[in-house]
C-alpha cells in the first residue's frame, strides 16, 4: 500500500486540533433502503468541504517559504487550502478556471487569499499555478494526487470508524480521486469501497477500466468539484487496489439527491456533495437487503438561488 493505516492515523494526529471532527448519523428505513445508513457529514467540515483535511496535512508536513503557498481549484479545494493557509499565517494565492460557482470563489475570498480567475477549464488554471510555483517558489498544493493530500483525506474514514456503527459499504463521490483513495487506504478490503462518479465526469471509471489513468471529457452539473479529466498514477495505482467498482450517475440524479438532502433534512449541499447520495437514491447502487451503507456527504459551497430552485 502506498498509504498505509499508520499514515493516516499520523496526519489525524497532525491535523486533529485545526479540523472539526465532523458527526456521523444513522438512519433507518432511509433513502429508499431498508437497512441501515450512516451519513458522513463532511460538509460541516471547515470552509466547507473535506478539502481541509488535505490541506492542513500537506501545510503542516512540507516546507513553506515566505512564497506562501498556492493552488488550482475549482472551488472547494482552493477554499481549504485559504482557510489552512490564514489559520497557519502563510500567503496563499489560488487560481480558479471561469466554471467556478461565485458561491464557491467567495468563500476563498473570504478567507484572505488571492484568487486568479482564468481559462475555460481547471487544466486551464493548473498550468498558471505551475508557473506561478516555477516563479515563485511557493508550496504547490495538489487537490489529489499527492501522499499528504491522501493521507488527510483518509482522516475521515478513520474518524467514520471510530463514530459509527460497523458498515459494510461507503459510497463515496469521486473528482480526482484524492478522498477515494485516502478512504479505501483507511479500510483497504476490510469494508467495500464504492466511487460515484457522474457519467459525465468519470475519470476513475475511465481509468480501472483502461488500466490506466486517461484524459476523459469533462460534462457534468458537478464539474466544478467532480471535473477532475484524469486521476493521475498515484490516485489510479491506490484505488486499483482498494476501490470495488464505480458507480455512475446521470445529472438529474444528483439534482434529486440535492432536492432529497434540503426538502426533507434541511442539508444544503452543492451537486458535488450530493453526488455519493445519488447512486443510493437512484439505484446506480443496490444494496443487499439490510446492507449497512455509509454515504460520504462531501461538499456544501452551494449557491442557495439555485438550490432552492429545486424545491419550489
Amino acid at each position: 500500500m502506498l498509504i498505509s493505516r499508520s499514515d493516516i492515523q499520523a496526519a489525524h494526529s497532525r491535523i486533529a486540533s485545526h479540523i472539526r471532527r465532523t458527526p456521523s448519523w444513522t438512519l433507518r428505513g432511509a433513502f429508499g433502503h431498508d437497512g441501515p445508513v450512516s451519513l458522513k457529514l463532511e460538509f460541516l467540515q471547515h470552509a466547507g468541504s473535506f478539502k481541509t483535511r488535505g490541506a492542513f496535512n500537506t501545510l503542516l508536513s512540507q516546507k513553506v517559504t515566505e512564497a506562501g503557498v498556492a493552488a488550482a481549484s475549482g472551488g472547494n479545494h482552493g477554499a481549504a487550502v485559504a482557510y489552512a493557509a490564514k489559520r497557519l499565517g502563510m500567503k496563499a494565492r489560488i487560481f480558479v478556471p471561469e466554471i467556478s460557482s461565485p458561491a464557491k470563489i467567495a468563500v476563498i475570498r473570504s478567507h484572505g487569499a488571492e484568487v486568479v480567475i482564468g481559462g475555460a477549464r481547471y487544466a486551464d488554471a493548473q498550468e498558471a499555478c505551475d508557473l506561478y510555483v516555477a516563479e515563485s517558489g511557493a508550496l504547490r498544493v495538489h487537490p489529489f494526487g499527492a501522499e499528504t493530500t491522501i493521507a488527510g483525506q483518509g482522516t475521515a474514514g478513520l474518524e467514520w470508524e471510530e463514530d459509527a456503527p460497523p458498515l459494510d459499504t461507503v459510497l463515496v463521490a469521486v473528482g480526482g480521486g484524492g478522498l477515494i483513495s485516502g478512504i479505501g487506504s483507511w479500510w483497504n478490503g476490510r469494508v467495500k469501497v464504492v466511487g460515484v462518479e457522474p457519467k459525465g465526469s468519470r475519470a476513475l471509471h475511465a481509468a480501472l477500466e483502461a488500466g490506466r489513468p486517461v484524459d476523459v471529457d469533462v460534462d457534468s452539473v458537478a464539474a466544478d468539484s467532480l471535473g477532475a479529466r484524469n486521476t493521475g498514477d498515484l490516485v489510479y495505482a491506490i484505488c486499483r487496489e482498494t476501490v470495488d467498482h464505480v458507480a455512475l450517475v446521470e445529472d438529474p440524479a444528483i439534482r434529486e439527491a440535492q432536492r432529497l438532502l434540503w426538502r426533507d433534512w434541511r442539508i444544503a449541499t452543492e451537486p458535488g456533495g450530493a453526488a455519493a447520495l445519488a447512486a443510493l437514491v437512484s439505484g446506480a447502487y443496490r444494496p443487499a437487503p439490510g446492507e449497512r451503507v455509509g454515504v460520504l456527504l462531501c461538499g456544501a459551497n452551494v449557491e442557495l438561488q439555485r438550490l432552492s430552485e429545486l424545491v419550489p
